[in-house]
C-alpha cells in the first residue's frame, strides 16, 4: 500500500514565481507513481503586505515607485521572468496586470478549500492575475472567478464580506513566520522536508519520493 504524501505550499497569487513553481511541481507530480496519494494544500503568504487594494499604475510603476527599484532594472527583471514563464507554457501580461493586495484572494482560497475547489481556484486566480488583467483584490471579482470553478457566487461574496476566513489566513501567515519563510513558493512535504523556490521538476520529484519512503504524514 502506497504511503500518502501531504504537500503544503506557501504561495501568493501576486508572485510570478509561484505560478511558475506550480507548473514545475505539476510536471513532477505527473512523473510520480504515487500521485493519487498526494494531497496538496495552498497556504497564505503576502509577498508585499504594504500593497494597496487599488494601485493606480502598472507593475513597473509599482516596483519602481513603491519599491524604489530603477525602472530599467524592473523592465529587465520582468522580461526575464516572462521568458521563464513561457518555458513552462505560461504567457504573462505585465502591461495588463492589476497590482493589488491579496489578503482577500487568500480568504477566497480558504473558502474554496472547504468546498474541495482550492486547486481549481488557485489556477483560476493565477491566470486571472497574470494573463487577463483581472482585479483579484475585490470581493465582487473574486466571487465571479470562484463561480467559474463551480463555487456559489453569492455565498463566496458573502463569506468575503464577512471576513469568515480572515483568521485562517492569519494562521497561515503566522506559521510561515514560525517556519522562517521569507520568500515563496515554499513547499513543505509531510511537515518534514522543505523545497524553496520554483525548482526544477526533478527536485520536486525527489522530495515526493523521499516523503513517501519515510512514512505517512500525520
Amino acid at each position: 500500500m502506497s504511503a500518502s504524501v501531504r504537500v503544503d505550499v506557501w504561495s501568493d497569487i501576486a508572485c510570478p514565481w509561484c505560478y511558475i513553481g506550480k507548473r514545475k511541481f505539476e510536471a513532477a507530480l505527473a512523473e510520480f507513481d504515487g500521485a493519487a496519494d498526494v494531497t496538496v494544500t495552498y497556504r497564505s503568504f503576502e509577498l508585499a503586505p504594504d500593497t494597496p487594494v487599488d494601485f493606480d499604475g502598472s507593475e513597473i510603476d509599482f516596483l519602481a515607485g513603491h519599491k524604489g527599484m530603477p525602472r530599467e532594472q524592473v523592465e529587465q527583471m520582468l522580461r526575464q521572468v516572462s521568458a521563464v514563464a513561457e518555458s513552462v507554457g505560461l504567457r504573462y501580461d505585465f502591461d495588463a496586470l492589476r497590482h493589488t493586495k491579496t489578503l482577500l484572494a487568500h480568504q477566497a482560497l480558504h473558502h474554496a478549500k472547504k468546498h474541495g475547489k482550492q486547486l481549481d481556484l488557485v489556477e483560476r486566480l493565477f491566470q486571472a492575475y497574470f494573463t487577463e488583467g483581472r482585479h483579484v483584490g475585490r470581493a465582487e471579482e473574486l466571487a465571479e472567478l470562484a463561480a467559474e470553478v463551480g463555487l456559489d457566487r453569492d455565498e463566496t461574496f458573502r463569506k468575503l464580506q464577512e471576513g469568515t476566513y480572515a483568521d485562517a489566513v492569519q494562521d497561515d501567515l503566522r506559521q510561515a513566520k514560525a517556519f522562517g519563510i521569507r520568500g515563496v513558493p515554499f513547499y513543505v512535504f509531510n511537515e518534514r522536508y522543505a523545497v524553496s523556490g520554483a525548482q526544477q521538476p526533478d527536485v520536486f520529484l525527489q522530495a515526493l519520493r523521499k516523503a513517501r519512503s519515510e512514512g505517512v504524514s500525520s
